[in-house]
């Protein structure tokens, strides 16, 4: 069972890190897409800034070669003035018309000259620091191209490592969920197994109710013909009446109670855990301490909770303590249980500090509420964790009150009366009901209070690692009050039920009696166990159980053997028949010889008087008379001989099918008791094996119930991990709406850029036309 938690548990946890991976991944995913697509336009400028630096090139050799031809007609014009000079100081005399005209036209060529020289020269200057500046950007450009292909390259090597782990966790799940499911399907067949196996055990446990109520009636009826000591005068008196020790009882009652001790130290540690991540989370929200103070109020409500301990830890001690008081060789009836009376003053100390601590958890949620940035919807969730602080309250208050009630048998007699003890039991389980009702609705407020505050801009990551853990301790707090009031309500009849009463009277047991029960089992323990005078050997206790069971069950089998003797009477009747039958011809048989021998002294007398006549005559027909009687005598002989072996083989065959019968009953009644002892150690081994399939089956609906008490709780954390990834989703497409507008404005920068450089282009190429036309 362990290992089924261990393995949801670590369920859970892969898939929770596999949604937040796979959320970090989309978002990388769509970075990497972006930074690709942002170098793919950035490649493409860098193609345009090339191609635009080799027309401005090849502008610039164009303009160069001009401006070689330029300076070769200068240098024509200079000498051509040169010789128009040399010319114009021979020709002086010729008159002075000539040469004005000569020095008109050199003055505008110089003009035309000097003009052209500037042009030329600002015309470089431009071209000198469009180019420079071109050269920058295409190192900018260059710079950044390569610091991009490095970002996503490296964006590539995270996405490829993710996606393997992704794979490798995948791959897991999928085993140990084949794994689970063949677990689960075993479970099913041992399940259906079990059920089989207790339908059998049930209609065994019919018969045996039927035996045991028969047995119950006859004791009762003796039991009703006692009559209990019941002194009138003296109440005192009456304590003789002390009921035997209850040993069933007892180990039912130390059963309940180890189960209680472990549902109260997981309260204890829910309890612990919530008491602390509260004092955690007021000195985070609405104002950190490690930078600014928190309120007094908050001081004080802090300190109140630090001290949390002192009232919690009593309860699992003075529990576990009442546990230990509860044993086979104790009385465990509430005017004996002195250990509860603890129980119920340190449950009243922690109600105390429950009441004491509740005004400072309502003044800090209203802080909360007038914090700055708190919205209508975190307001609305603060007023109903107020309400739902002061129903828990409430509920611990009558949680005392009845506990309270409980212990006052074993400090004052008659504190309470037998009729009242049900009822106070039954109201305690359904103040455990409403206790486990709270506790769900303030932890299903306290989610949604979560998931809001995680929308809130100044919301920090270790506001939100305390907010997680608070509610793993509300859900733990949930978990183990619901298994509480499911376990008193499971329990409610053998609280309810009188362990212990006096024989005759309905009043309940006093502490006085109940020492006399353990006197007086003390004393028929030590009578047992001492051996002062020789006694008969007596059968063992043990084997006498053994004995009995076996008896029981072969009782089962007895209307077979029943009907088994009835089947061999019937056979033994019809062979006594047949007997008869034999004897009678066998006295036929008898008659039938003394005939046949009177006929042969007949025979003998008729041959005798034969033989008185002629001799030769009678010679002959004495011998032919004689042989004639001899063969009719043998043929007689051999049937009488036949006759007399058949009466007396009949007779020899009566008494060997006697003494068969007999040696088949025999064996046949040596093979009945050897099945009967074989059916009875069966019955024997499918007793015990039906209690330990109930065991199991019990084991396997406890097993169950956590099963789906886990399952409730994956459900609440598949709803958190819900939550939760609605908010990252959330974050990210802020992020990505802020990336979105820085690449506008990079956009934006690069078309400026994109219309200078168009508009230095145009000045080039409109300078390089002037030049031309020049």
């Amino acid at each position: 069972m362990a290992n089924v938690t261990d393995l949801q548990t670590k369920y859970s946890k892969l898939a929770q890190e596999y949604s937040k991976l796979r959320a970090q991944n989309q978002v990388l995913k769509k970075g990497v897409v972006d930074e690709q697509a942002n170098s793919a336009s950035l490649k493409d400028q860098l193609k345009q800034r090339d191609q635009s630096l080799r027309k401005q090139e090849q502008e610039m050799d164009s303009l160069s070669f001009r401006n070689q031809q330029l300076a070769k007609r200068v240098e024509l014009l200079q000498e051509e003035l040169a010789a128009s000079e040399s010319k114009g100081k021979k020709g002086k005399s010729k008159g002075d018309s000539p040469s004005q005209h000569g020095l008109q036209t050199q003055s505008v060529f110089n003009e035309d000259l000097q003009k052209k020289i500037e042009e030329n020269e600002r015309l470089h200057i431009q071209f000198y620091e469009a180019d420079e500046q071109h050269k920058r950007e295409e190192a900018e450009l260059k710079t950044r191209l390569e610091e991009l292909e490095r970002n996503s390259e490296q964006h590539q090597a995270v996405v490829d490592g993710l996606t393997t782990k992704y794979m490798e966790t995948i791959e897991r799940l999928q085993s140990d969920k084949a794994r689970l499911e063949v677990k689960a399907q075993t479970l099913e067949r041992e399940a259906k197994e079990c059920r089989m196996r207790t339908e059998e055990c049930q209609q065994q446990l019919r018969r045996c109710q039927s035996d045991l109520n028969r047995q119950v009636k006859q004791s009762s009826s003796v039991i009703q013909e006692k009559v209990p000591f019941n002194d009138t005068k003296f109440s005192d008196y009456n304590s003789l009446n002390v009921p035997p020790h209850n040993r069933r009882h007892q180990l039912k009652a130390r059963d309940v109670a180890g189960q209680a001790l472990s549902f109260i130290q997981d309260l204890v540690a829910a309890l612990l855990n919530f008491h602390s991540y509260t004092e955690q989370r007021v000195h985070i929200y609405p104002l950190d301490s490690s930078i600014e103070p928190i309120s007094p109020l908050n001081q004080k409500f802090s300190q109140y909770l630090h001290e949390n301990a002192a009232y919690v830890r009593p309860l699992e001690d003075s529990f576990l303590q009442l546990h230990q008081s509860i044993t086979e060789d104790t009385v465990t009836v509430l005017e004996t249980v002195v250990k509860l009376k603890s129980f119920a003053d340190n449950f009243s100390t922690y109600t105390h500090f429950l009441q004491k601590i509740l005004p400072y958890q309502l003044k800090s949620l209203e802080e909360e509420c007038e914090a700055p940035l708190s919205t209508a919807a975190l307001t609305a969730k603060n007023r109903e964790l107020q309400s739902d602080m002061k129903r828990i309250t409430s509920v611990f208050e009558k949680l005392q009150s009845y506990i309270n009630l409980l212990a006052l048998p074993s400090v004052r007699q008659d504190a309470l009366p037998q009729s009242s003890t049900s009822a106070v039991f039954t109201q305690l389980a359904a103040c455990l009901h409403s206790l486990h009702d709270a506790i769900k609705e303030m932890s299903k407020h306290y989610n949604q209070k979560a998931s809001l505050e995680q929308e809130l801009p100044t919301v920090t990551q270790k506001l939100c690692t305390t907010t997680e853990c608070l509610l793993g301790s509300l859900g733990s707090l949930n978990s183990s009050t619901g298994k509480i009031a499911t376990f008193f309500s499971n329990n409610l009849d053998f609280f309810t039920s009188p362990g212990y009463s006096p024989r005759g009277s309905t009043v309940a047991l006093n502490p006085l009696q109940a020492e006399s029960m353990l006197a007086n089992k003390k004393k028929a323990a030590a009578y047992i166990q001492a051996v002062k005078k020789p006694r008969p050997q007596s059968v063992p206790y043990r084997e006498a159980l053994s004995n009995r069971r076996i008896l029981t069950s072969s009782t089962e089998s007895r209307e077979g053997l029943s009907q088994q003797v009835q089947q061999s009477q019937e056979k033994i009747a019809r062979l006594e028949q047949e007997k008869e039958h034999w004897l009678l011809e066998a006295q036929l048989g008898k008659v039938r010889l003394e005939k046949e021998n009177q006929r042969i002294a007949d025979l003998e007398a008729q041959l005798a008087a034969a033989l008185g006549g002629s001799p030769d005559s009678r010679t002959a027909a004495a011998a032919s008379t004689l042989a004639q009687s001899h063969e009719e005598e043998e043929t007689e002989q051999r049937a009488a001989g036949k006759e007399t072996t058949l009466c007396t083989s009949l007779v020899g065959d009566e008494e060997s099918r006697e003494q068969l019968i007999k040696t088949h009953y025999m064996a046949r009644v040596g093979e009945l008791t050897t099945q009967l002892q074989i059916s009875d150690s069966k019955a024997v081994h499918f007793h015990s094996e039906c209690r330990a399939l109930a065991k199991r089956l019990a084991i396997a609906e406890k097993s169950r119930e956590t099963l789906s008490e886990e399952v409730k709780l994956a459900n609440q954390n598949i709803t958190r991990l819900q939550d939760e990834l609605a908010t990252t989703k959330r974050s990210y497409e802020d992020q990505l709406s802020m990336m979105s507008d820085h690449l506008c404005s990079m956009n934006e920068t690069l078309s400026k850029q994109r219309e200078e450089i168009d508009t230095l282009k145009m000045g080039s190429k409109g300078n390089a036309k002037k030049n031309k036309g020049r």
